[in-house]
């Protein structure tokens, strides 16, 4: 028996004998909302409460627990009996023990795969950075968040597609054209561009509060740029390849791939359909000499066209979605943004929506809280940068320094260590619940001990360490435990049992931190197991611990790759 088809067996059981009392009216439905798990397993493996039957019963909790449990058919059930307003349910330990570990050993890591998605494409636009300034920490979110979205959807058969909406055009590209040419040097961007370009637009914006002559010199250069002028293209040009090229070296660090690097120039010429399209609808409205769509009260009006005729995000964003939906009919389009975005979004859909097309229901946007440094946001205009690039540097040398500590003769040592340290500021990340905003904390994200991604790998390591200890000689994926199944070996078990749920959950919610906390609570579970049981004595149970460590090893590995994080069989 599987853990989820017990859990039925359970609300089965409950309404078949809440039939039997008098006076009482409930519907399946409300019997499997009112099922849950207790927190300690002492109390059981499920409870059913009754404080909500008192009403139409008449009695007491305590009183209807009692005589629940007794109408109860427990001939399926180990035990079941009433705990004060409670009527718990113990499973047949051995039983779904030998189901749950022949299932995870058997399937490998496709446990927990599922074909709801029936292979539809997701969109997903993450990452985004802005040509010509560096990746900062305040990349990473957007960045992990989406390839571990990407990855859970990709297990439940759906087809994402993802989009790096890269920031290569706007009027900070006319900023920038202006400081090079003021403050510039060809031969200082060639040796370091991203560090020299930044310096620029710091500048820039130092003066420009001073000299407000600057913007003026900007906005020329843009509607240069924007009117096909040689010289500001090839500059254009020339940041962005650069800019590429250093964006993808912290890609290759971080194991991130994606299916598009269509950024806001690509809709320059996609946009005058979009306004076509507003125009005919009779939907564009004219504000102090802009062009707006108004939204009602619920909305500020969405600002489609400026006064001198610059076109705004939500512009390029109109005509993104609409290339995307043609291209690649998706079934959800995800944004995974920041949450100081959300009103944009909500603009985005209810143009969408009053432009006649009912896709646009099938957009969300993703939100995520901010990473602070000192309490205070991340600015590349301000100069208030944590470069990812060096943390991700600063990470992996702390794990070499880790590994050279506790594991000299390690084989691989500089591949483990690169595997840790990015793994590291990874998981720290994804640990936490996208919409929380944290302050950033060096020596926090590279901590080795812990709720870290370092203690899940170690804790996979550990189980990989005992199977080669064993030697094939001893393993036997038929053993199943043929003795009562003990209370630490069966927290385990629970935990990967719950697993498919799990993943279900993560997509659900779109929500990677689901994953991390099952992972660290599993490596728990798990390493106290291990600190209470002599997993390697030579007894007629030996196969079934040695299955039981198989198991753990198996979906903790790919609880982690869906976090984008590897997991070294040896560290």
């Amino acid at each position: 028996m599987k853990i989820n088809q017990a859990r039925q067996l359970v609300q089965q059981a409950v309404y078949e004998a809440l039939k039997n009392l008098d006076e009482i009216t409930i519907s399946p439905e409300q019997v499997q909302q009112m099922v849950e798990i207790p927190k300690n397993s002492q109390l059981g493996d499920f409870a059913f409460p009754t404080f909500r039957l008192a009403k139409q019963l008449h009695q007491a909790p305590v009183k209807i627990a009692q005589n629940l449990a007794k109408e109860v058919d427990s001939s399926q059930f180990a035990q079941v009996c009433a705990q004060g307003p409670y009527v718990n349910f113990f499973l047949q330990r051995k039983d779904i023990a030998a189901t749950t570990i022949e299932e995870v050993i058997k399937q490998k890591n496709n446990f927990g795969n599922s074909t709801v998605g029936a292979n539809s494409v997701v969109t997903i636009d993450m990452s985004s950075p802005n040509i010509a300034k560096p990746m900062s920490m305040g990349h990473l979110r957007s960045t992990v968040i989406g390839n571990s979205i990407a990855l859970i959807l990709d297990k439940l058969n759906y087809h994402p597609v993802k989009i790096n909406h890269l920031g290569d055009w706007g009027t900070q590209f006319g900023k920038l054209m202006v400081a090079y040419k003021k403050w510039g040097s060809e031969a200082d961007v060639k040796k370091d561009p991203i560090t020299n370009l930044q310096k620029y637009y710091v500048k820039f914006h130092k003066l420009d509060k001073e000299h407000p002559e600057l913007d003026e010199e900007a906005r020329e250069w843009f509607k240069k740029l924007e009117n096909g002028d040689e010289e500001a293209t090839q500059l254009w040009q020339w940041f962005r390849s650069e800019s590429l090229k250093s964006f993808m070296k912290v890609y290759d660090e971080l194991g991130i791939k994606f299916d598009s690097y269509n950024g806001e120039a690509f809709y320059n010429d996609k946009m005058d359909e979009i306004l076509d399209l507003l125009e005919h609808k009779g939907l564009l409205q004219e504000s102090k000499g802009a062009e707006i769509v108004d939204l009602g009260s619920d909305l500020p009006p969405a600002l489609i066209k400026k006064s001198d005729g610059a076109t705004l995000y939500i512009t390029r964003d109109l005509a993104a979605a609409l290339y995307r939906k043609r291209t690649y009919h998706f079934k959800k389009s995800l944004y995974v943004v920041g949450s100081e975005q959300s009103i944009h979004f909500e603009q985005l859909k209810a143009v969408l929506a009053k432009m006649g097309f009912t896709w646009a229901q099938d957009i969300e946007h993703i939100k995520f809280g901010l990473i602070t440094a000192n309490g205070k946001k991340l600015s590349t205009r301000e100069g208030r940068v944590i470069l990812l690039e060096n943390v991700l540097h600063d990470s992996v040398q702390l794990a070499q320094e880790q590994i050279a500590e506790k594991n000299p003769t390690l084989a691989n040592k500089d591949q483990v260590a690169h595997a840790v340290g990015v793994g590291a500021v990874i998981f720290h990340d994804l640990k936490n619940n996208r919409t929380d905003n944290f302050d950033f904390n060096l020596e926090e994200v590279v901590r080795f001990e812990g709720e870290t991604g370092p203690y899940v790998q170690y804790t996979h390591a550990r189980a990989m360490s005992i199977l080669r200890k064993a030697g094939p000689q001893a393993q036997d994926e038929a053993a199943v435990f043929d003795t009562d199944v003990d209370d630490v070996t069966w927290d385990i078990l629970k935990h990967l049992a719950n697993f498919p749920e799990t993943v279900q959950q993560a997509a659900q919610l779109r929500e990677p931190s689901v994953i991390a906390k099952y992972a660290l609570h599993l490596a728990k579970s798990f390493n106290h197991y291990y600190a209470q049981t002599k997993v390697l004595v030579d007894d007629d149970q030996l196969a079934a611990r040695l299955n039981l460590v198989q198991a753990v090893a198996i979906v903790l590995k790919e609880a982690l790759r869906l976090l984008g994080v590897q997991a070294p069989d040896e560290m």
